[in-house]
């Protein structure tokens, strides 16, 4: 009988493409290193000269970003992600230490189910089967319903480029009924291995509480420290770029600018300079207004929005120059909305008297709703900028670089990613820019030690008291007991 209720149709058809998947993966595992970078590379060749049209197709559909800076991810994805890790030994033999008689060994985990985020959906699908298939893995997405169509699109790309270098048909799944049942049934599958999980917090929860191991990264709230000796004029031009790329829907774009006392004005005018706009009044609450959802969470609606269309949503009237909004900020909590994670073209700004205050408040941003993941700063003394990263719960400490392309690896040599990690503080497994060598396990071959080293140790082992040993023991079990 034909399932009629989609749940059902969802859960079903996961299950196939669970078993599909596992059988590919089987023959998969055994192609060589070679064979495997061959189709990678025939995956990059085939998606980055349709980055604009996977991007376009993004925009269209989810209407967060802005279409030309997907294109820029879409290329980061394919070309930047492959010439990253197309080097990298994942498979075999991968590192051999002829001093410690250690041979590593690399091997697929197996079949990965992959969750995909609206904000960066085709870029996310790319750059996550790129590293999946360089690891020998084969991989199933769960595309958030939003971005289905352009979700859909990217991994036909994907898949027909893999197949036709010679990857087992079924390698590459994505599910078209995309369902929370569904998903569920995904992430709990005993033929699911590993997660790889991008998206909001319940996501990453969800993937985090399956019982199947997972990699998941956190929210980021992301403080831009300007201290007294930055070059002001560039450290504007880097945040205004990095906000305003794809209109703030990467997770490490800045959230908030902290700056001294000393320099406010000269910072706020080259803000004003730069296309920034100050709220006050009437215009700060109608804004405030349409910032979150009725539980205080961010409102969809604004996500990925430019600075204009969150005029004409709040009903305000601003400038046609203006890129970014703002809102000099006092507070931190949840009570004060611009003080949290704004997937938009919405700015806090702080005033600080000194550097150390800056620290602190820095780390209060962080405990709101980004621990683990990133924070800039903008600086020519390396005195502080070496005590800053000393001191912040944070993956990744840019320094004077735009934060969003700095964290993704484009402007920094941090591994191209579209999943970063926060470490166990941000509830993530993982501190890294995930990459291939995070989706192997990888085995050691451990040789014995030269008769003469044993020989040594058991000597010097002989001279200890046996009966001191056997009563420490017995006192170390005692207690543990007790």
């Amino acid at each position: 009988m034909e399932l009629q209720d989609k749940d059902l149709v969802s859960i079903q058809e996961v299950r196939h493409m669970v078993s599909k998947a596992n059988e590919a993966q089987k023959k998969f595992a055994k192609f060589s290193q070679e064979t495997i970078d061959k189709i990678v590379y025939a995956m990059k060749d085939a998606t980055y000269p349709q980055a604009e049209f996977l991007g376009q197709l993004a925009s269209e559909e989810t209407g967060f970003g802005k279409w030309q800076d997907k294109k820029v991810k879409n290329q980061i994805a394919s070309e930047g992600v492959y010439n990253h890790i197309k080097g990298m030994k994942t498979i075999g033999i991968i590192h051999e230490d002829e001093e410690k008689k250690i041979v590593e060994i690399g091997t697929p985990v197996g079949t990965i189910a992959a969750l995909i985020p609206s904000t960066n959906p085709t870029s996310t699908v790319i750059y996550k089967t790129l590293i999946a298939l360089k690891a020998g893995n084969a991989i199933i997405f769960s595309p958030h319903p939003s971005a289905l169509k352009s979700i859909l699109k990217t991994v036909e790309i994907l898949n027909k480029a893999a197949v036709e270098a010679g990857a087992p048909e079924g390698l590459i799944h994505c599910m078209t009924q995309p369902t929370m049942e569904g998903t569920s049934e995904l992430m709990k599958h005993k033929g699911i291995d590993l997660i790889l999980a991008t998206g909001g917090s319940a996501m990453v929860k969800a993937a985090y509480s399956s019982g199947t191991p997972a990699l998941g990264v956190g929210p980021g709230n992301v403080p831009a420290f300007i201290e007294r000796s930055a070059n002001i004029k560039e450290a504007i031009e880097k945040i205004v770029s990095s906000k305003t790329f794809d209109h703030g829907t990467v997770c490490a774009s800045e959230q908030a600018i902290v700056t001294e006392r000393c320099i406010a004005e000269k910072v706020k005018e080259e803000i004003k300079y730069q296309g920034g706009y100050f709220l006050v009044g009437e215009q700060l609450e109608k804004v405030t207004a349409i910032m979150e959802t009725v539980t205080g969470g961010m409102n969809p609606r604004i996500v990925g929005k430019s600075a204009q269309d969150i005029a004409r949503m709040a009903g305000i009237e601003i400038p046609q120059e203006v890129k970014i909004l703002l809102c000099e900020e006092k507070n931190v909590g949840k009570n004060a909305p611009f003080s949290k994670e704004k997937l938009t073209a919405l700015l806090a700004f702080y005033t600080v008297e000194d550097w150390q205050e800056a620290c602190e408040l820095c780390y209060a941003l962080l405990e709101n709703g980004g621990l683990g993941h990133t924070l800039a700063i903008h600086s020519q003394d390396e005195a502080i900028i070496r005590e800053f990263a000393l001191k912040k719960p944070v993956s990744r400490f840019l320094v004077n670089t735009p934060s969003t392309q700095g964290a993704i690896g484009l402007t920094t040599n941090l591994a191209p990613s579209f999943t970063l990690g926060c470490g166990a503080i941000g509830g993530s497994a993982t501190s890294d820019n995930v990459g291939p060598m995070h989706l192997i396990n990888i085995r050691r071959m451990a040789y014995g030690i030269d008769d003469c080293k044993r020989t040594g140790e058991t000597a010097e082992l002989s001279n200890i008291d046996i009966e001191t040993i056997t009563r420490l023991v017995m006192e170390s079990l005692k207690n543990k007991f007790n």
